[in-house]
């Protein structure tokens, strides 16, 4: 039995990928190769959202004059960065989609209810018609996270057209969380 709902993707379990992530665990690991190996799983993540995104059938004529027949990405996206941890991720998304446009949201806990306020948001303005990539590398109680989908949803981003990137998650909270329904 998969513990995972179906709507969850994680990276191929690979020896590579478990090289880089006993890196950024080890507490030996300076601080500049913590940033360079994140960076490379970031970007990996990046790709695998990526390949979640529909494509239709696009032929093309090759500098040779030889027809190829290939695909392409069904509609715009963008990158939304939940602040401030977020924006770590932006560059991995740049290096895989050039002149990506870049929203901001920012999302706290609320001291008297302990729940996730908004208090900053900045998308563009088509967001509505977009794939839209939420970026945040931490994902503990998940609130957050919900709160960011639940204002993209207000802004008219439907829910399947939200690919949540993460770079560290709880098991528990990936199990039971409304982001998946």
């Amino acid at each position: 039995m998969n513990p995972l709902p179906p709507s969850v993707f994680t990276l191929p379990q690979t020896a590579q990928l478990e090289a880089l992530y006993t890196i950024i665990r080890d507490k030996e690991t300076s601080r500049g190769d913590f940033l360079f190996y994140s960076d490379r799983i970031i970007r990996l993540l990046v790709e695998e959202g990526l390949n979640h995104l529909p494509v239709v059938a696009r032929t093309v004529e090759t500098p040779t004059g030889a027809i190829y027949n290939g695909l392409a990405f069904e509609g715009k996206i963008c990158g939304v960065s939940i602040l401030r941890a977020g924006e770590a991720m932006e560059a991995g998304l740049r290096e895989v989609c050039r002149s990506v446009r870049i929203g901001k949201i920012l999302i706290q806990r609320d001291e008297e209810t302990a729940l996730p306020k908004l208090f900053y948001s900045k998308f563009p303005p088509d967001i509505a018609q977009r794939y839209v990539l939420l970026l945040d590398p931490m994902l503990a109680t998940g609130g957050s996270a919900i709160k960011a989908v639940e204002v993209l949803m207000e802004h008219g981003v439907p829910q399947e057209r939200i690919i949540f990137i993460n770079l560290a998650r709880s098991l528990i909270q990936l199990r039971h969380s409304s982001l998946l329904s």
